[in-house]
């Protein structure tokens, strides 16, 4: 990456102890196992998780980038050193190389208590502020900054990060203890350590020059640079860069096991060797006009004052198997969500149908199969295309659209009055024989609708593998919604494929036909549904809308079903009268209203944002974030039960919690983004967030007792 690419400038909050963007989540922590006193090893430092493919720089970022700066505030008689830098790897991008780190590192910081350090006498902690600006980097860069704040307790230990740092010190380059030299020849860097550990001779090593714009760092070892041990001492000739600025006199370097082996923990060394020999002159470089250099310092300034948003999360773990099973059961448990009950009446009928025939019961199924994992796997691509173009999508984010659910009304609408008989009777001869010629066509669709209904609803197991899929690469995010889909098909399947299941059912008879009609009332049930859902969209002017449509609708489908002039002049009339509706009301179906951006006096729940989370954990306060949508069905149930449960909300005003509602009814990329952050795609989520502590995600059926242990930890 030749620079970064600037985005919006994001929105400083308050201090607090994390911060997290949709690309990596920063916490401050301390690890001081004997308190705070002179004399006494206190050590402080920035952690930051990036989330897949993303990375941050180390001291020397490479060809491109910048390194992460801390910028403290300590009272008088404490002191900050230095970052003691992890080893870095090498990071390349296209032609060039980068040395960072991704997935997780701390970054540590010695601070340094004197005698001077005379805390008042109430105080019970040392105060560490940090302002820190990083950046992230994949194929765009963005600049990001957060405030933070950490008390420290003056007495008794604090050592619950002691895991993190003592993995932070271990991943420290060690000094050598031998010497180094370094000879520039010509165009190249001739490199000599000794005092390596003997464990390591004959193996290949990586090479970090702690001074950038030294050496070509996107060489390649063994094609533009080599290396070789003559028995205890390390040689590398190294290419240097042809645009290399600097001519230092001494040569800070770092030298890493190239390649751990299995079970082998990574180690590097450290030396700061003397340089010999005359340096090339240094590259030409180009001079910035004084205008152009101003408006860089304040496109500089203006990213350096962008903080990032501040709300803290937890990262989805698990290995990506793990992700696939959980896709797969949570795919299985769709099956029993409300969502999908219209589809579950749907085929009952049809396995009731083709009980006397395996052979049709079963092509039924493979079909039913076929359009659910052709469904999945088109939905998991479009999400994938739009979410490359920069737009913030998640799970269920097609009944974000006003038009869309107006569309899935009209559609249930129709299925209700066929299950209802409307077109069983009068129907056209034509329709009935397409429908005979083609019915493989009525179970691959059913596969389709079934994926179409299912997305409002998160399965527990599901969130974090759909979480996950949104960030992972193409391949093996399609995978897990094939693994989604397969879950979903799979009952269906093997009930056609077991012959107990089928002989289990009653035989054909006069009795379908009532239980179709039976059926009826679902479809309608979830017309009703979808009706809400509009209304929260666009309020009730949208739903009555959309109301006198669906009447216009079922009024030319009655009209079709008559036979002679009187259909021809009945469905005339019908569609002219829903035409003019649809072109007077239209606008209010597809128009959204605008969000209430605050909560009714005395409202237990809150307008969720950002910055609201981050004003209440620095105050002090804990705060229980609902992620919730109107078509989101599980939501529902978990607002009615456990959310409205009388000891649930006694035990929040106990802890002095304060709820707040992150409503994704409509699409909003904050929210998104939120989402993602939290190592989840879709609703419903429950997150607790305490100051002092990463944020408890819970499971999505919220169970009283799972919610009563988190609040009994606060």
């Amino acid at each position: 990456m030749a620079g970064a690419a600037f985005a919006q400038p994001l929105a400083t909050g308050p201090a607090q102890t994390s911060v997290t963007t949709p690309r990596v989540r920063a916490e401050l922590m301390a690890f001081a196992p004997q308190g705070v006193a002179a004399g006494q090893p206190v050590w402080v430092g920035l952690q930051i998780q990036h989330q897949p493919q993303w990375h941050t720089y180390w001291k020397n970022a490479g060809d491109s980038g910048l390194p992460t700066e801390l910028r403290w505030t300590l009272p008088q008689g404490v002191q900050a050193g230095d970052i003691d830098w992890p080893a870095p790897h090498k990071i390349p991008v296209g032609s060039l190389a980068n040395y960072g780190y991704e997935g997780t590192v701390l970054l540590p910081v010695p601070l340094t208590v004197s005698p001077d350090f005379r805390p008042s006498p109430l105080a019970r902690s040392l105060t560490v502020k940090l302002q820190a600006s990083w950046l992230v980097c994949k194929l765009e860069c963005i600049p990001e900054e957060g405030s933070f704040a950490l008390d420290i307790p003056l007495q008794g230990s604090t050592a619950l990060q002691r895991e993190a740092f003592e993995a932070a010190f271990a991943a420290r380059p060690a000094p050598l203890e031998g010497n180094g030299a370094v000879t520039v020849e010509g165009d190249r860097l001739n490199v000599r350590l000794q005092g390596l550990p003997e464990s390591v001779r004959g193996r290949a090593l990586d090479f970090f020059p702690e001074t950038g714009e030294i050496i070509r760092n996107a060489a390649v070892s063994g094609r533009d640079w080599t290396q070789s041990w003559t028995d205890a001492t390390w040689s590398a000739s190294l290419p240097l860069d042809p645009q290399r600025a600097a001519s230092p006199a001494n040569l800070p370097l770092v030298v890493a096991l190239a390649e751990p082996r299995t079970g082998e923990t990574p180690r590097a060394w450290r030396v700061d060797a003397p340089v010999s020999g005359q340096w090339p002159a240094p590259a030409t470089r180009a001079e910035v006009s004084p205008q152009l250099q101003t408006a860089l310092n304040e496109n500089a300034a203006n990213a350096s004052s962008a903080g990032a948003a501040t709300t803290t999360s937890t990262l989805a773990g698990g290995s990506f198997l793990f992700a696939l099973i959980g896709a797969l059961a949570g795919g299985l448990l769709l099956n029993l969500m409300p969502c999908v009950f219209p589809i579950l009446a749907i085929k009952v009928l049809g396995f009731t149908r083709h009980s006397d025939d395996v052979a049709a019961h079963r092509r039924s199924a493979l079909l039913y199969a076929t359009g659910v994992l052709l469904s999945l796997l088109a939905l998991g691509g479009a999400m994938l295309a739009l979410r490359a173009t920069g737009a913030q999508l998640g799970w269920g984010f097609q009944l974000q659209s006003p038009a869309v659910v107006a569309g899935l009304a009209a559609l249930f609408t129709l299925i209700g009055l066929n299950l209802a008989g409307m077109f069983d009777i009068h129907a056209p001869g034509a329709l009935l024989n397409l429908q005979a010629r083609t019915p493989w066509a009525n179970d691959l669709l059913s596969g389709v609708l079934a994926v179409v209904v299912a997305t409002p609803c998160t399965a527990p197991f599901m969130g974090a593998s759909l979480g996950l899929a949104v960030t992972l690469p193409a391949a093996q995010a399609l995978l897990l919604f094939a693994a989604l889909g397969v879950g979903l098909a799979l009952p269906y399947v093997l009930a056609a494929y077991i012959p107990g299941m089928a002989r289990a059912l009653p035989r054909p008879g006069a009795w379908m036909q009532t239980l179709q009609r039976l059926l009826a009332f679902p479809m309608f049930g979830t017309v009703a549904w979808l009706v809400w859902v509009l209304g929260q969209q666009t309020g009730i002017d949208g739903a009555g809308a959309l109301l006198a449509l669906l009447v216009g609708l079922a009024a030319i489908v009655w009209a079709l079903t008559l036979r002679g002039r009187t259909r021809v002049v009945l469905a005339g009339v019908f569609v002219l009268a829903t035409a003019g509706l649809a072109s007077a009301l239209g606008g209010s179906i597809l128009s959204e209203k605008a969000p209430e951006s605050v909560a009714a006096s005395g409202d237990r729940w809150q307008p969720w944002s950002e910055a609201r989370v981050a004003q209440l954990v620095a105050q002090g306060r804990p705060v229980f974030v609902d992620f919730t949508a109107a078509w989101c069905i599980t939501c529902q149930y978990n607002k009615k039960t456990t959310l409205s449960d009388a000891e649930i909300l006694a035990m929040f005003d106990a802890k002095k919690v304060v709820t707040l509602r992150a409503d994704w009814t409509r699409r909003d990329p904050a929210i998104t983004a939120a989402l993602s952050a939290l190592g989840r795609s879709g609703v419903p989520v429950y997150a607790l967030h305490a100051p002092g502590t990463s944020p408890v995600v819970m499971n999505e059926i919220l169970s009283k007792s799972e919610l009563t242990a988190a609040l009994g930890r606060l």
